[in-house]
């Protein structure tokens, strides 16, 4: 659920270049309140696939040795950054394991972003890079994934809506990018 200050309908966009150099400055910013508690600072999601569209709010994703509450949220909460309460931003399954995580929103009045933290080895930390790649690589994959959230957010602009018709879509897109990656001998980062 989003806090009250990020209450507004789904609306995606085209692409915007400027999101790469967003994404910048956030994971500076991420990175001096986190110092070596991040072990990585991915931009992940669709604002990080060129040419994509997208909702205006960056996905960040910063790989952690271990997924430690009592440490991450004093940190991240001293930049106004507020851990998101949900049970579902706490855990997540990929590959069929329960895996530990925290989704921190932005300070009030701050660039849209979900900030999420997942364990450097694992599971889901693995699958938010793959969908980047892959969809980076893959034109077609990316332009029907581009068509299909335009309609999407256009039929359906209600967060939690738009969000249950997604997910199985994400799912068909994952069973994609699993054979592309065996196919092409992709490395996880």
């Amino acid at each position: 659920m989003p806090f009250p200050d990020e209450v507004s309908p789904v609306t995606v966009v085209e692409y915007r270049p400027q999101w790469p150099l967003e994404f910048e400055r956030l994971a500076e910013q991420l990175r001096e309140a986190l110092g070596d508690h991040a072990l990585g600072i991915d931009h992940v999601g669709s604002t990080s696939v060129p040419g994509m569209p997208a909702k205006d709010c960056l996905d960040v994703q910063v790989r952690v040795r271990s997924v430690d509450e009592g440490r991450a949220v004093p940190l991240l909460g001293a930049i106004g950054f507020r851990c998101r309460p949900e049970p579902w931003n706490r855990t997540e399954v990929s590959s069929g394991q329960k895996c530990r995580k925290l989704v921190f929103a932005p300070p009030v009045g701050d660039r849209r972003c979900n900030v999420h933290l997942r364990e450097d080895t694992s599971p889901n930390a693995r699958y938010a890079l793959l969908f980047r790649d892959y969809l980076r690589a893959d034109e077609t994959a990316r332009l029907a994934w581009g068509t299909f959230k335009l309609r999407l957010a256009r039929s359906v602009p209600d967060l939690l809506d738009n969000g249950q018709i997604k997910a199985p879509a994400t799912d068909v897109l994952m069973t994609a990018a699993e054979r592309w990656a065996t196919a092409t001998g992709w490395p996880y980062a």
